[in-house]
């Protein structure tokens, strides 16, 4: 037999000089379809979701009224909009001993700045790093390319 290279090669040298064409498959590593891309006006790839979409007239949604509760007692006494379900009722609210004391300290304002925390906290490492991140992306979309 001969070896793998000289076999592709009477191949390819048959396929040029045959006047019929050969229905072979050629494991040449070279690919012999190339793939054509086809850009939208917007700039996107055609059908990926890009550009401007095509549909009928736009109309405009009505707002929807949702109902707000008003009674002083309930709004006292439950958790209004706590229900999801059709049938039942919202929770209802227990006495401030009854609940657990890390609930009270928690921070419900804004978050610290980063210069406030202590840099042997994860809190902190997690901030610097999100804010890297926040950083490279705003660089990254100002490129020109």
């Amino acid at each position: 037999m001969y070896p793998t290279f000289v076999t592709r090669g009477l191949l390819q040298l048959r396929l040029i000089t045959s006047t019929k064409p050969l229905n072979l498959q050629l494991h040449t590593g070279v690919s012999c379809f190339a793939a054509v891309k086809k850009t939208s006006a917007a700039g996107g790839v055609m059908g990926l979701g890009k550009g401007k979409k095509k549909g009928g007239k736009l109309t405009t949604m009505e707002k929807q009224q949702l109902p707000v509760e008003t009674d002083p007692e309930k709004l006292v006494n439950y958790v209004c909009g706590s229900n999801i379900y059709t049938t039942g009722e919202d929770v209802k609210l227990k006495d401030d001993s009854e609940y657990p004391e890390w609930l009270w300290s928690l921070n419900t304002g804004a978050a610290p700045r980063i210069e406030d925390l202590d840099p042997n906290t994860k809190e902190y490492w997690l901030r610097v790093r999100a804010a890297g991140m926040r950083r490279n992306n705003k660089l990254r979309s100002m490129r020109k390319f």
